[in-house]
């Protein structure tokens, strides 16, 4: 391709260009064009002149009589024909000589203000403010044009229980209350074991082994001797206090004073019903006094132990309801109460303990299990609260915006309280009953901030 034809391309190409960006300028450009005379008289620019603007409507403006550097005069617009995003003044000519515009502000509530219409880097026209307006630095109104588009939307401040979720990790332990030690208090030997391992069910009463001991025919035979001589109540019950002592139960000393004989072994039974969790009993060995041979734990109530923070302890009271969702079982979630707050916190944790009981029905729980644990904490007495929605926290201060009615709100300040299900308690700021915004409520906030602002900054310029 020959140079003089990339110059004809090029020339071209920001022909094209420059078409259409004058295309989409007049597109968007703002429409202060003349109003043809057959229209309506209501349509007849009227108010005093409150600025001048480009007579080919490009976006240059002069608040005094200017001409273009083509020599065009500039043309003067009225109130009435003021664009913004502003409430637009009133359309009579006495209302609109009440309500001249002092400046313009920045549409966004940047601190900007101009003596005279411009645009912001966006190409948002400035707002103007008039004289007149109301003086309430504490009041924002808004129209009701506005207010559909923005979509707020409020409602009261009520009473309500906040129940606070108090969430912490947590831990499956037995009950050491409904957990048995079968151990010998004499010296004995196991002729045999019953065939269970660990983690079998037994129920009570059912044989764990077959033991033998000097010591314990020899109470049993003194037991029958008596009842065979037909001795009296007082050695009868002496020598069944002796097979009491080596730890026969009633069961077995019954069936030994029927069959008047003593045996030579005996069956040991299991002291509970329940899972065997240890098993050191073997066929043929020798038992010492006191040597653990089974350790039973009863499964139908376990413990759930959570540490709590020590800045929610306060909100925790034995007795509430709690949920457990074990990590082994995402879907299922177990419910109990709290049993206990351990009287001591965690120094290296700042924690405190709380112990759940849990109904374990089907066995599913099991010792040292993590779980998620939910506490319904802090239900008390009702409060006044409102929708979490409802409070702008800006760190240093938290505020809520009150709708008073016909587009006029107010920000107020306020002191909050515990949080739960949504809700938020007002301990000072709102009274009961009072409508606060639940939502474009920061909007109404930051044009409450700029209102202020640009009070002060009138201000000011006032006093020099």
């Amino acid at each position: 391709m020959t140079r003089a034809r990339i110059l004809a391309s090029s020339f071209a190409l920001v022909v094209l260009v420059g078409a259409g960006a004058y295309f989409v300028w007049r597109k968007t450009k703002p429409s202060h064009s003349p109003q043809p005379q057959h229209q309506h008289s209501a349509s007849t620019p009227s108010g005093p002149t409150i600025y001048y603007r480009d007579p080919d409507g490009r976006p240059y403006y002069s608040a005094t009589p200017k001409k273009t550097p083509e020599g065009k005069d500039y043309l003067p617009v009225r109130a009435s024909e003021d664009v913004s995003f502003a409430d637009k003044p009133p359309s009579s000519p006495a209302a609109a000589g009440e309500r001249r515009v002092k400046f313009y502000r920045h549409p966004m509530g940047l601190p900007d203000t101009s003596p005279v219409p411009k645009k912001d880097a966006m190409g948002m026209d400035y707002v103007p403010v008039y004289e007149g307006e109301a003086q309430d630095s504490s009041t924002v109104s808004i129209s009701p044009g506005k207010l559909q588009k923005t979509g707020v939307r409020s409602q009261p401040a009520l009473r309500r229980t906040l129940n606070v979720p108090v969430r912490a990790a947590g831990k499956i332990e037995f009950d050491p209350r409904r957990t048995s030690l079968v151990a010998l208090r004499f010296e004995g030997f196991i002729e045999s074991a019953a065939k269970v391992a660990e983690g079998d069910y037994v129920r009570k009463g059912e044989p764990l082994m077959r033991v033998f001991s000097p010591a314990l025919s020899g109470a049993a035979a003194e037991l029958v001797a008596v009842l065979r001589t037909g001795g009296d109540r007082a050695r009868i019950e002496s020598a069944r206090r002796r097979l009491v002592a080596l730890g026969v139960d009633d069961a077995m000393i019954a069936a030994i004073a029927r069959a008047r004989r003593a045996p030579y072994a005996v069956d040991w039974p299991a002291p509970q019903s329940g899972h065997i969790l240890e098993r050191v009993a073997l066929n043929g060995m020798r038992a010492a006094p006191g040597e653990t041979l089974f350790r039973i734990v009863d499964h139908s109530i376990v413990w759930a132990l959570a540490d709590i923070s020590e800045r929610d302890l306060g909100l925790i009271a034995p007795g509430q309801s709690a949920s457990v969702r074990p990590r082994a079982y995402a879907d299922r979630v177990f419910s109990g109460r709290v049993a206990l707050i351990y009287p001591h916190l965690n120094m290296e944790t700042r924690t405190a303990r709380v112990r759940i009981e849990l109904p374990n029905p089907d066995g599913l729980l099991r010792g040292d299990m993590y779980a998620d644990v939910e506490i319904a904490a802090g239900g008390g007495g009702a409060v006044l609260a409102v929708p979490d929605s409802a409070v702008i926290d800006a760190g240093k201060r938290q505020v809520v915006i009150l709708d008073k009615g016909e587009g006029r709100f107010e920000p107020r300040e306020v002191t909050l309280g515990r949080r739960g299900e949504g809700f938020v308690e007002i301990q000072k700021g709102v009274a009961e009953g009072d409508r606060v915004v639940t939502s474009a409520n920061f909007l109404i906030d930051a044009e409450s901030d700029l209102k202020a602002a640009l009070r002060s900054l009138d201000r000011t310029e006032g006093g020099k």
